[in-house]
Protein backbone atom coordinates (compact mmCIF):
# COMPACT_ATOMS: atom_id res chain seq x y z
CA UNK A 1 0.00 0.00 0.00
CA UNK A 2 2.62 2.21 0.89
CA UNK A 3 4.27 1.59 -2.54
CA UNK A 4 1.03 2.29 -3.93
CA UNK A 5 0.42 5.79 -2.58
CA UNK A 6 4.35 6.81 -3.31
CA UNK A 7 3.30 5.58 -6.86
CA UNK A 8 0.32 7.45 -7.31
CA UNK A 9 2.01 10.90 -5.52
CA UNK A 10 4.87 10.38 -8.11
CA UNK A 11 2.37 10.46 -10.82
CA UNK A 12 0.36 13.56 -9.61
CA UNK A 13 3.71 15.52 -9.86
CA UNK A 14 4.64 14.40 -13.40
CA UNK A 15 0.92 14.75 -14.68
CA UNK A 16 -2.30 13.06 -13.68
CA UNK A 17 -3.45 12.71 -17.10
CA UNK A 18 -0.47 10.59 -18.02
CA UNK A 19 -1.24 7.08 -19.43
CA UNK A 20 1.68 5.59 -15.79
CA UNK A 21 -1.06 7.47 -13.53
CA UNK A 22 -3.43 5.54 -15.31
CA UNK A 23 -1.46 2.54 -14.96
CA UNK A 24 -0.70 2.75 -11.23
CA UNK A 25 -4.22 3.71 -10.60
CA UNK A 26 -5.27 0.00 -11.78
CA UNK A 27 -2.64 -1.63 -9.95
CA UNK A 28 -3.75 0.14 -6.95
CA UNK A 29 -7.14 -1.23 -7.25
CA UNK A 30 -5.96 -4.70 -7.83
CA UNK A 31 -3.96 -4.36 -4.59
CA UNK A 32 -7.09 -3.54 -2.34
CA UNK A 33 -9.16 -6.60 -3.96
CA UNK A 34 -6.40 -8.90 -2.75
CA UNK A 35 -6.84 -10.76 0.61
CA UNK A 36 -4.21 -9.64 2.80
CA UNK A 37 -1.04 -11.52 2.81
CA UNK A 38 -0.39 -14.25 6.14
CA UNK A 39 2.40 -12.87 7.85
CA UNK A 40 4.10 -15.68 10.26
CA UNK A 41 3.40 -14.94 13.44
CA UNK A 42 6.65 -14.12 15.95
CA UNK A 43 6.83 -14.89 19.69
CA UNK A 44 4.76 -11.46 20.38
CA UNK A 45 2.09 -12.43 18.17
CA UNK A 46 1.52 -15.81 19.84
CA UNK A 47 1.29 -14.72 23.14
CA UNK A 48 -1.18 -12.14 22.12
CA UNK A 49 -3.12 -14.56 20.52
CA UNK A 50 -3.48 -16.55 23.55
CA UNK A 51 -4.59 -13.95 25.66
CA UNK A 52 -6.77 -12.90 23.11
CA UNK A 53 -8.30 -16.91 23.41
CA UNK A 54 -8.20 -17.06 27.37
CA UNK A 55 -10.34 -13.74 27.38
CA UNK A 56 -12.60 -15.19 25.19
CA UNK A 57 -13.05 -18.40 26.58
CA UNK A 58 -13.29 -18.69 29.73
CA UNK A 59 -13.86 -22.82 30.02
CA UNK A 60 -10.70 -24.06 28.60
CA UNK A 61 -8.46 -27.07 30.23
CA UNK A 62 -7.52 -26.12 33.56
CA UNK A 63 -6.00 -28.39 36.25
CA UNK A 64 -9.42 -27.90 38.55
CA UNK A 65 -12.05 -28.44 35.90
CA UNK A 66 -9.55 -31.86 35.34
CA UNK A 67 -10.35 -32.92 39.12
CA UNK A 68 -13.79 -32.23 38.81
CA UNK A 69 -14.53 -34.28 35.73
CA UNK A 70 -12.75 -36.76 37.40
CA UNK A 71 -14.61 -36.94 40.75
CA UNK A 72 -18.05 -36.06 38.89
CA UNK A 73 -17.88 -38.27 35.48
CA UNK A 74 -20.54 -41.00 35.45
CA UNK A 75 -21.26 -44.73 33.30
CA UNK A 76 -24.28 -47.00 33.29
CA UNK A 77 -23.56 -50.59 33.53
CA UNK A 78 -26.64 -51.51 31.61
CA UNK A 79 -25.45 -50.54 28.80
CA UNK A 80 -23.09 -53.78 28.59
CA UNK A 81 -25.96 -55.70 30.83
CA UNK A 82 -25.06 -59.27 28.77
CA UNK A 83 -21.29 -59.34 30.18
CA UNK A 84 -22.17 -58.23 33.89
CA UNK A 85 -24.92 -60.67 33.79
CA UNK A 86 -22.56 -63.79 33.07
CA UNK A 87 -19.76 -62.26 35.92
CA UNK A 88 -22.02 -62.40 38.39
CA UNK A 89 -23.24 -66.16 36.95
CA UNK A 90 -19.42 -66.74 37.53
CA UNK A 91 -19.47 -65.83 41.22
CA UNK A 92 -23.06 -67.39 41.88
CA UNK A 93 -21.25 -71.03 40.22
CA UNK A 94 -18.59 -70.81 42.28
CA UNK A 95 -20.55 -70.38 45.61
CA UNK A 96 -22.11 -73.66 44.79
CA UNK A 97 -19.12 -75.30 43.74
CA UNK A 98 -18.45 -76.33 47.72
CA UNK A 99 -21.90 -77.98 48.14
CA UNK A 100 -22.00 -80.11 45.00
CA UNK A 101 -18.82 -81.48 44.98
CA UNK A 102 -18.94 -82.21 48.19
CA UNK A 103 -22.39 -84.07 47.48
CA UNK A 104 -20.55 -86.00 44.57
CA UNK A 105 -17.80 -86.71 47.05
CA UNK A 106 -19.90 -88.14 49.82
CA UNK A 107 -21.87 -90.06 47.92
CA UNK A 108 -18.63 -91.35 46.04
CA UNK A 109 -17.16 -92.01 49.12
CA UNK A 110 -19.40 -94.35 50.24
CA UNK A 111 -19.42 -96.28 46.74
CA UNK A 112 -16.32 -96.93 47.72
CA UNK A 113 -16.73 -97.67 51.02
CA UNK A 114 -19.60 -100.11 50.20
CA UNK A 115 -16.87 -101.78 47.69
CA UNK A 116 -14.47 -101.58 50.24
CA UNK A 117 -16.58 -103.46 53.13
CA UNK A 118 -17.60 -106.01 50.06
CA UNK A 119 -14.46 -107.61 50.44
CA UNK A 120 -14.58 -108.29 54.35
CA UNK A 121 -18.33 -109.21 54.22
CA UNK A 122 -20.00 -110.88 51.50
CA UNK A 123 -17.18 -111.88 49.81
CA UNK A 124 -15.88 -114.28 52.42
CA UNK A 125 -19.51 -116.01 52.25
CA UNK A 126 -20.32 -115.94 48.59
CA UNK A 127 -16.47 -117.38 48.25
CA UNK A 128 -17.45 -120.12 50.66
CA UNK A 129 -20.71 -120.71 48.94
CA UNK A 130 -18.80 -121.26 45.48
CA UNK A 131 -16.29 -123.36 47.22
CA UNK A 132 -18.98 -125.85 48.43
CA UNK A 133 -20.75 -125.83 45.35
CA UNK A 134 -17.75 -127.26 43.89
CA UNK A 135 -17.39 -129.80 46.49
CA UNK A 136 -20.18 -131.46 45.87
CA UNK A 137 -20.32 -131.42 42.05
CA UNK A 138 -19.93 -134.49 41.95
CA UNK A 139 -22.91 -135.60 44.28
CA UNK A 140 -24.94 -133.43 42.70
CA UNK A 141 -23.73 -134.30 38.98
CA UNK A 142 -23.31 -132.54 35.86
CA UNK A 143 -26.77 -131.37 34.68
CA UNK A 144 -26.12 -127.96 33.31
CA UNK A 145 -23.62 -127.03 31.08
CA UNK A 146 -21.84 -125.09 33.80
CA UNK A 147 -19.84 -126.84 36.87
CA UNK A 148 -19.88 -123.02 38.37
CA UNK A 149 -21.46 -120.12 37.66
CA UNK A 150 -19.88 -117.01 36.19
CA UNK A 151 -20.02 -114.95 39.65
CA UNK A 152 -18.95 -118.12 41.53
CA UNK A 153 -15.75 -118.52 39.71
CA UNK A 154 -14.76 -114.63 40.13
CA UNK A 155 -15.94 -114.96 43.90
CA UNK A 156 -13.33 -118.11 44.03
CA UNK A 157 -10.19 -116.55 42.51
CA UNK A 158 -10.85 -113.05 44.38
CA UNK A 159 -10.74 -115.34 47.56
CA UNK A 160 -7.76 -117.16 46.75
CA UNK A 161 -5.96 -114.00 45.60
CA UNK A 162 -6.40 -112.24 49.28
CA UNK A 163 -5.50 -115.74 51.04
CA UNK A 164 -2.17 -116.38 48.60
CA UNK A 165 -1.48 -112.42 49.35
CA UNK A 166 -2.41 -112.19 52.76
CA UNK A 167 -0.01 -115.80 52.69
CA UNK A 168 3.08 -113.47 51.44
CA UNK A 169 2.21 -110.39 53.44
CA UNK A 170 3.63 -112.12 56.57
CA UNK A 171 7.10 -111.90 55.11
CA UNK A 172 7.30 -108.40 54.82
CA UNK A 173 8.32 -106.65 57.68
CA UNK A 174 6.32 -103.70 58.48
CA UNK A 175 8.41 -101.97 61.87
CA UNK A 176 11.50 -102.72 59.62
CA UNK A 177 10.23 -100.58 56.60
CA UNK A 178 9.18 -98.05 58.84
CA UNK A 179 12.62 -97.69 60.67
CA UNK A 180 14.41 -97.65 57.13
CA UNK A 181 12.04 -94.98 56.14
CA UNK A 182 12.55 -92.92 59.20
CA UNK A 183 16.36 -92.82 58.27
CA UNK A 184 16.00 -90.86 55.44
CA UNK A 185 15.92 -86.93 54.81
CA UNK A 186 12.92 -84.97 54.34
CA UNK A 187 13.60 -84.16 50.89
CA UNK A 188 14.19 -87.55 49.72
CA UNK A 189 10.97 -88.54 51.66
CA UNK A 190 8.82 -85.71 50.00
CA UNK A 191 10.55 -87.33 46.57
CA UNK A 192 9.45 -90.52 47.19
CA UNK A 193 5.85 -89.73 48.16
CA UNK A 194 5.33 -88.20 44.70
CA UNK A 195 6.59 -90.91 42.96
CA UNK A 196 4.66 -93.56 45.28
CA UNK A 197 1.54 -91.70 44.40
CA UNK A 198 2.13 -91.53 40.60
CA UNK A 199 3.17 -95.49 41.19
CA UNK A 200 -0.63 -95.50 42.50
CA UNK A 201 -2.43 -94.28 39.73
CA UNK A 202 0.03 -96.31 36.92
CA UNK A 203 -0.24 -99.83 39.05
CA UNK A 204 -4.34 -99.11 39.77
CA UNK A 205 -5.20 -98.51 36.04
CA UNK A 206 -2.82 -101.47 34.65
CA UNK A 207 -4.09 -103.64 37.83
CA UNK A 208 -7.91 -103.53 36.82
CA UNK A 209 -7.13 -104.47 33.26
CA UNK A 210 -5.19 -107.13 34.73
CA UNK A 211 -8.12 -108.37 36.95
CA UNK A 212 -10.88 -108.34 34.62
CA UNK A 213 -8.61 -110.56 31.91
CA UNK A 214 -8.47 -113.39 34.59
CA UNK A 215 -11.95 -112.72 35.07
CA UNK A 216 -13.07 -113.24 31.35
CA UNK A 217 -10.63 -115.77 30.55
CA UNK A 218 -11.47 -117.72 33.41
CA UNK A 219 -15.38 -117.64 32.14
CA UNK A 220 -15.43 -116.97 28.53
CA UNK A 221 -17.53 -119.55 27.11
CA UNK A 222 -15.08 -122.48 26.05
CA UNK A 223 -16.51 -123.27 22.04
CA UNK A 224 -14.42 -120.30 21.31
CA UNK A 225 -10.95 -120.46 19.39
CA UNK A 226 -8.39 -120.36 22.49
CA UNK A 227 -6.90 -116.65 22.01
CA UNK A 228 -5.14 -116.52 25.53
CA UNK A 229 -2.36 -118.00 27.43
CA UNK A 230 -4.27 -119.73 29.64
CA UNK A 231 -5.81 -119.52 33.12
CA UNK A 232 -3.21 -120.30 35.57
CA UNK A 233 -0.67 -117.21 33.94
CA UNK A 234 -3.18 -115.18 34.28
CA UNK A 235 -4.06 -115.87 37.94
CA UNK A 236 -0.05 -115.79 39.09
CA UNK A 237 -0.10 -112.63 37.46
CA UNK A 238 -3.17 -111.33 39.07
CA UNK A 239 -1.73 -112.53 42.84
CA UNK A 240 1.88 -110.98 41.58
CA UNK A 241 -0.22 -107.09 40.93
CA UNK A 242 -1.99 -107.50 44.29
CA UNK A 243 0.66 -107.88 46.14
CA UNK A 244 3.20 -105.96 44.83
CA UNK A 245 0.34 -102.51 45.45
CA UNK A 246 -0.27 -103.96 49.02
CA UNK A 247 3.77 -102.86 49.54
CA UNK A 248 2.98 -100.18 47.74
CA UNK A 249 0.56 -98.81 49.93
CA UNK A 250 2.10 -100.35 52.40
CA UNK A 251 5.27 -97.75 51.87
CA UNK A 252 2.90 -94.70 51.69
CA UNK A 253 1.39 -95.66 55.25
CA UNK A 254 4.54 -95.38 56.45
CA UNK A 255 5.74 -92.59 55.01
CA UNK A 256 2.85 -90.85 56.31
CA UNK A 257 3.33 -92.49 59.53
CA UNK A 258 7.03 -91.23 59.69
CA UNK A 259 5.30 -87.87 59.20
CA UNK A 260 3.01 -87.77 61.95
CA UNK A 261 5.77 -88.98 64.33
CA UNK A 262 8.62 -86.57 63.49
CA UNK A 263 9.13 -83.78 66.01
CA UNK A 264 8.70 -80.45 63.82
CA UNK A 265 6.28 -81.55 61.48
CA UNK A 266 8.21 -80.04 58.81
CA UNK A 267 7.26 -83.51 56.74
CA UNK A 268 3.60 -83.40 57.46
CA UNK A 269 3.91 -79.69 56.43
CA UNK A 270 5.82 -80.51 52.84
CA UNK A 271 3.37 -83.46 51.93
CA UNK A 272 0.13 -81.05 52.82
CA UNK A 273 1.69 -78.56 50.45
CA UNK A 274 1.99 -81.58 47.40
CA UNK A 275 -2.02 -80.95 48.11
CA UNK A 276 -1.49 -77.30 46.67
CA UNK A 277 0.96 -78.59 43.82
CA UNK A 278 -2.25 -80.14 42.43
CA UNK A 279 -4.01 -76.70 41.85
CA UNK A 280 -0.93 -75.19 39.58
CA UNK A 281 -0.61 -78.19 37.41
CA UNK A 282 -4.40 -78.59 36.87
CA UNK A 283 -6.76 -75.40 37.13
CA UNK A 284 -4.75 -73.73 34.34
CA UNK A 285 -5.27 -76.52 31.78
CA UNK A 286 -7.77 -77.14 28.86
CA UNK A 287 -10.69 -79.40 30.73
CA UNK A 288 -14.22 -80.86 29.11
CA UNK A 289 -16.98 -82.28 30.95
CA UNK A 290 -15.69 -85.53 30.84
CA UNK A 291 -12.22 -85.05 31.59
CA UNK A 292 -13.56 -83.26 34.90
CA UNK A 293 -15.81 -86.12 35.32
CA UNK A 294 -12.21 -88.49 35.58
CA UNK A 295 -10.61 -86.04 37.76
CA UNK A 296 -13.89 -85.95 40.09
CA UNK A 297 -13.86 -89.82 40.37
CA UNK A 298 -9.94 -89.66 41.06
CA UNK A 299 -10.45 -87.40 43.97
CA UNK A 300 -12.77 -89.22 45.10
CA UNK A 301 -10.56 -92.28 45.52
CA UNK A 302 -7.65 -90.46 46.51
CA UNK A 303 -9.77 -88.99 49.67
CA UNK A 304 -10.94 -92.93 50.34
CA UNK A 305 -7.43 -94.02 50.03
CA UNK A 306 -6.14 -91.23 52.39
CA UNK A 307 -8.61 -92.15 55.21
CA UNK A 308 -7.54 -96.23 54.73
CA UNK A 309 -4.04 -94.73 55.37
CA UNK A 310 -5.33 -92.43 58.20
CA UNK A 311 -6.87 -95.45 60.12
CA UNK A 312 -3.50 -97.43 59.62
CA UNK A 313 -1.37 -94.79 60.83
CA UNK A 314 -3.78 -94.44 63.84
CA UNK A 315 -3.77 -97.96 64.33
CA UNK A 316 -0.29 -98.51 64.20
CA UNK A 317 0.58 -95.54 66.70
CA UNK A 318 -1.77 -96.86 69.01
CA UNK A 319 -0.36 -99.89 69.05
CA UNK A 320 3.16 -98.66 69.95
CA UNK A 321 1.30 -96.64 73.44
CA UNK A 322 -0.49 -99.57 74.23
CA UNK A 323 -4.16 -98.58 72.89
CA UNK A 324 -3.85 -95.48 75.33
CA UNK A 325 -6.68 -93.36 74.84
CA UNK A 326 -5.05 -90.32 75.68
CA UNK A 327 -2.36 -90.74 72.38
CA UNK A 328 -5.22 -90.47 70.58
CA UNK A 329 -6.41 -87.27 71.37
CA UNK A 330 -2.47 -86.18 70.07
CA UNK A 331 -2.91 -88.05 66.57
CA UNK A 332 -6.80 -86.76 66.16
CA UNK A 333 -5.71 -82.88 65.26
CA UNK A 334 -2.72 -83.21 62.62
CA UNK A 335 -5.75 -85.87 61.27
CA UNK A 336 -8.38 -83.18 60.65
CA UNK A 337 -5.86 -80.92 59.26
CA UNK A 338 -4.79 -83.66 56.72
CA UNK A 339 -8.24 -84.15 55.85
CA UNK A 340 -9.61 -80.25 55.86
CA UNK A 341 -6.40 -79.35 53.87
CA UNK A 342 -7.64 -82.47 51.21
CA UNK A 343 -11.17 -80.82 51.11
CA UNK A 344 -9.78 -77.36 50.71
CA UNK A 345 -7.57 -78.07 48.23
CA UNK A 346 -10.23 -80.35 46.03
CA UNK A 347 -12.68 -77.10 46.21
CA UNK A 348 -10.26 -74.61 45.14
CA UNK A 349 -9.54 -76.85 42.18
CA UNK A 350 -12.65 -77.49 40.92
CA UNK A 351 -13.96 -74.29 41.76
CA UNK A 352 -11.30 -72.91 39.21
CA UNK A 353 -11.92 -75.29 36.67
CA UNK A 354 -15.23 -74.62 36.57
CA UNK A 355 -14.77 -71.33 35.93
CA UNK A 356 -12.26 -70.88 33.22
CA UNK A 357 -13.88 -73.43 31.51
CA UNK A 358 -17.11 -72.13 31.63
CA UNK A 359 -18.73 -75.31 33.14
CA UNK A 360 -21.75 -74.43 35.33
CA UNK A 361 -22.32 -76.40 38.78
CA UNK A 362 -25.30 -78.62 37.61
CA UNK A 363 -22.46 -81.13 36.40
CA UNK A 364 -21.94 -82.66 39.52
CA UNK A 365 -25.88 -83.79 39.47
CA UNK A 366 -24.76 -85.39 36.15
CA UNK A 367 -21.85 -86.72 38.06
CA UNK A 368 -24.00 -88.85 40.66
CA UNK A 369 -26.50 -89.58 37.90
CA UNK A 370 -23.85 -91.69 35.84
CA UNK A 371 -22.50 -93.23 39.22
CA UNK A 372 -25.94 -94.03 40.29
CA UNK A 373 -26.31 -95.71 36.76
CA UNK A 374 -23.94 -98.32 37.18
CA UNK A 375 -24.89 -99.02 40.77
CA UNK A 376 -28.49 -99.88 39.82
CA UNK A 377 -27.61 -101.58 36.75
CA UNK A 378 -25.26 -104.05 38.65
CA UNK A 379 -27.70 -104.85 40.79
CA UNK A 380 -29.98 -106.52 38.21
CA UNK A 381 -31.02 -109.83 37.77
CA UNK A 382 -29.16 -110.00 34.17
CA UNK A 383 -26.07 -107.82 35.35
CA UNK A 384 -22.86 -107.22 33.45
CA UNK A 385 -20.59 -107.24 36.02
CA UNK A 386 -20.40 -106.62 40.00
CA UNK A 387 -20.84 -103.32 41.61
CA UNK A 388 -17.32 -103.57 42.96
CA UNK A 389 -16.07 -103.88 39.99
CA UNK A 390 -17.69 -101.26 38.31
CA UNK A 391 -16.77 -98.94 40.86
CA UNK A 392 -13.34 -100.03 40.37
CA UNK A 393 -13.34 -99.12 37.01
CA UNK A 394 -14.80 -96.08 36.79
CA UNK A 395 -12.84 -94.67 40.01
CA UNK A 396 -9.76 -96.53 39.90
CA UNK A 397 -10.08 -98.43 43.10
CA UNK A 398 -9.08 -101.39 43.66
CA UNK A 399 -10.06 -102.56 46.81
CA UNK A 400 -8.38 -105.82 47.19
CA UNK A 401 -4.66 -104.84 47.86
CA UNK A 402 -5.82 -102.01 49.98
CA UNK A 403 -7.67 -104.90 52.16
CA UNK A 404 -5.33 -106.92 52.05
CA UNK A 405 -3.00 -104.44 53.95
CA UNK A 406 -5.73 -103.99 56.54
CA UNK A 407 -5.89 -107.04 57.39
CA UNK A 408 -2.31 -107.48 57.65
CA UNK A 409 -1.98 -104.61 59.65
CA UNK A 410 -5.16 -105.40 62.43
CA UNK A 411 -3.80 -109.27 62.43
CA UNK A 412 -0.77 -107.49 63.48
CA UNK A 413 -1.79 -104.87 65.63
CA UNK A 414 -4.19 -106.76 67.79
CA UNK A 415 -3.60 -110.29 69.42
CA UNK A 416 -6.56 -112.59 69.31
CA UNK A 417 -6.12 -114.74 72.37
CA UNK A 418 -8.57 -116.97 74.54
CA UNK A 419 -12.89 -117.32 74.15
CA UNK A 420 -13.65 -113.89 74.60
CA UNK A 421 -11.08 -112.49 71.69
CA UNK A 422 -13.14 -115.22 69.61
CA UNK A 423 -16.54 -113.68 70.54
CA UNK A 424 -15.33 -110.35 70.02
CA UNK A 425 -13.98 -110.94 66.52
CA UNK A 426 -17.67 -112.64 65.77
CA UNK A 427 -19.28 -109.59 67.01
CA UNK A 428 -17.19 -107.05 65.09
CA UNK A 429 -17.53 -109.14 62.08
CA UNK A 430 -21.44 -109.13 62.54
CA UNK A 431 -21.03 -105.52 63.03
CA UNK A 432 -19.59 -104.83 59.90
CA UNK A 433 -22.19 -107.13 57.89
CA UNK A 434 -25.26 -104.50 59.35
CA UNK A 435 -23.01 -101.48 58.48
CA UNK A 436 -22.41 -102.90 54.72
CA UNK A 437 -26.24 -103.67 54.50
CA UNK A 438 -27.17 -100.39 55.91
CA UNK A 439 -24.59 -98.26 53.67
CA UNK A 440 -25.75 -100.42 50.44
CA UNK A 441 -29.39 -99.60 51.38
CA UNK A 442 -29.03 -96.24 51.49
CA UNK A 443 -26.68 -95.63 48.83
CA UNK A 444 -28.98 -97.52 46.50
CA UNK A 445 -32.21 -95.56 47.67
CA UNK A 446 -30.12 -92.83 46.59
CA UNK A 447 -29.05 -94.07 43.34
CA UNK A 448 -32.49 -95.13 42.63
CA UNK A 449 -33.67 -90.98 43.51
CA UNK A 450 -31.25 -89.81 41.03
CA UNK A 451 -32.07 -92.17 38.19
CA UNK A 452 -35.34 -91.25 38.15
CA UNK A 453 -34.17 -87.60 38.27
CA UNK A 454 -32.25 -88.13 35.63
CA UNK A 455 -34.68 -89.72 33.23
CA UNK A 456 -32.33 -92.74 32.66
CA UNK A 457 -35.43 -94.98 33.17
CA UNK A 458 -35.26 -96.17 30.18
CA UNK A 459 -31.85 -96.51 29.51
CA UNK A 460 -31.28 -98.40 32.33
CA UNK A 461 -33.21 -101.01 31.08
CA UNK A 462 -32.09 -101.24 27.52
CA UNK A 463 -30.30 -104.49 26.14
CA UNK A 464 -28.06 -104.40 23.18
CA UNK A 465 -30.57 -106.86 21.10
CA UNK A 466 -30.78 -104.21 18.05
CA UNK A 467 -27.94 -106.02 16.33
CA UNK A 468 -29.52 -109.50 17.00
CA UNK A 469 -33.15 -108.17 15.54
CA UNK A 470 -31.93 -106.75 12.51
CA UNK A 471 -29.90 -109.72 11.47
CA UNK A 472 -33.40 -112.27 12.36
CA UNK A 473 -36.34 -111.48 11.04
CA UNK A 474 -37.95 -113.59 14.49
CA UNK A 475 -41.08 -112.09 16.69
CA UNK A 476 -39.43 -109.45 19.23
CA UNK A 477 -38.75 -110.62 22.35
CA UNK A 478 -40.52 -109.27 25.54
CA UNK A 479 -38.61 -108.78 28.06
CA UNK A 480 -39.71 -110.21 31.20
CA UNK A 481 -40.39 -108.77 34.52
CA UNK A 482 -37.49 -109.89 37.32
CA UNK A 483 -39.74 -111.41 40.39
CA UNK A 484 -36.23 -111.02 42.52
CA UNK A 485 -32.91 -109.68 41.75
CA UNK A 486 -31.36 -112.01 44.46
CA UNK A 487 -31.97 -115.13 41.90
CA UNK A 488 -29.25 -116.62 39.87
CA UNK A 489 -29.12 -115.24 36.13
CA UNK A 490 -30.62 -118.34 33.81
CA UNK A 491 -27.28 -119.30 31.56
CA UNK A 492 -27.75 -118.77 28.15
CA UNK A 493 -28.82 -121.29 25.26
CA UNK A 494 -25.87 -120.20 23.22
CA UNK A 495 -22.65 -118.89 24.28
CA UNK A 496 -22.30 -116.42 22.56
CA UNK A 497 -24.51 -114.30 20.01
CA UNK A 498 -23.89 -114.61 16.00
CA UNK A 499 -21.55 -112.06 14.59
CA UNK A 500 -23.25 -108.88 13.13
CA UNK A 501 -23.18 -108.39 9.79
CA UNK A 502 -20.88 -105.79 8.12
CA UNK A 503 -22.81 -102.54 8.55
CA UNK A 504 -21.96 -101.97 4.79
CA UNK A 505 -23.83 -104.55 3.80
CA UNK A 506 -26.60 -103.85 6.14
CA UNK A 507 -26.58 -99.73 4.83
CA UNK A 508 -26.41 -100.87 0.85
CA UNK A 509 -28.45 -104.22 0.40
CA UNK A 510 -31.51 -104.25 2.39
CA UNK A 511 -33.39 -107.53 2.28
CA UNK A 512 -36.03 -107.71 -0.20
CA UNK A 513 -38.75 -108.36 2.55
CA UNK A 514 -38.03 -105.07 4.38
CA UNK A 515 -41.12 -103.75 2.92
CA UNK A 516 -43.48 -105.57 4.92
CA UNK A 517 -42.09 -105.59 7.81
CA UNK A 518 -43.31 -102.19 8.82
CA UNK A 519 -46.92 -103.40 9.25
CA UNK A 520 -46.24 -105.84 11.04
CA UNK A 521 -44.39 -103.95 13.55
CA UNK A 522 -46.44 -101.57 13.55
CA UNK A 523 -49.14 -103.53 14.54
CA UNK A 524 -47.05 -105.31 17.17
CA UNK A 525 -44.63 -101.85 18.42
CA UNK A 526 -47.68 -100.46 21.14
CA UNK A 527 -48.06 -103.47 23.04
CA UNK A 528 -44.54 -104.33 23.27
CA UNK A 529 -43.79 -100.94 23.96
CA UNK A 530 -46.18 -100.80 26.50
CA UNK A 531 -44.95 -103.96 28.11
CA UNK A 532 -41.39 -103.00 27.98
CA UNK A 533 -42.17 -100.19 29.43
CA UNK A 534 -44.34 -101.70 32.73
CA UNK A 535 -41.26 -103.97 32.58
CA UNK A 536 -39.08 -101.13 33.34
CA UNK A 537 -40.91 -99.82 35.68
CA UNK A 538 -41.79 -102.46 37.96
CA UNK A 539 -37.88 -103.96 37.86
CA UNK A 540 -36.81 -100.70 38.96
CA UNK A 541 -39.51 -101.10 41.88
CA UNK A 542 -38.13 -104.41 42.46
CA UNK A 543 -34.53 -102.44 42.75
CA UNK A 544 -36.27 -99.57 44.88
CA UNK A 545 -37.73 -102.18 47.07
CA UNK A 546 -34.45 -102.86 49.04
CA UNK A 547 -34.00 -99.50 49.91
CA UNK A 548 -35.04 -96.53 51.81
CA UNK A 549 -36.25 -94.69 49.67
CA UNK A 550 -38.87 -96.78 48.50
CA UNK A 551 -39.82 -97.10 51.92
CA UNK A 552 -40.82 -101.03 51.12
CA UNK A 553 -38.16 -102.62 52.65
CA UNK A 554 -39.61 -106.26 54.38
Amino acid sequence: EQWAANAAAAGEQLGGSSPCSRVLRVEESAVHSLPPPTIPAGPETHTRDLRVTNSDDSDGPSLLRFMCAELTRGYFLEHNEAKYTERRERVYTCMRIPRELERLMIFGFFLCLDAFLYVFTLLPLRTLLAFLRLLTIPCCGLGGSRFLQPAQVCDLLKGLIMVLCYSMMHYVDYAMMYHLIRGQSVIKLYIIYNMLEVADRLFSSFGQDILDALYWTATEPKSRKRAHIGVIPHFFMAVFYVFLHAILIMVQASTLNVAFNSHNKSLLTIMMSNNFVEIKGSVFKKFEKNNLFQMSNSDIKERFTNSVLLLIVCLRNMEQFSWNSDHLWVLLPDVLIVIMSEVAVDIVKHAFITKFNDITADVYSEYKASLAFELVSSRQQNAYTDYSDSVARRMGFIPLPLAVLLIRVVMSSVKIQGALSSVCLLLFYLGLITMKVLNNIVILGKSCRYVKEANMEGKLFERPTAQTSKQTPKKPKVQQPSTSITKQPSPRAKPFPPAPPPVTEVTSDPPPDSPPKPEESSSETPQSTELKHRATKKDLLEIDRFTICGNRIG
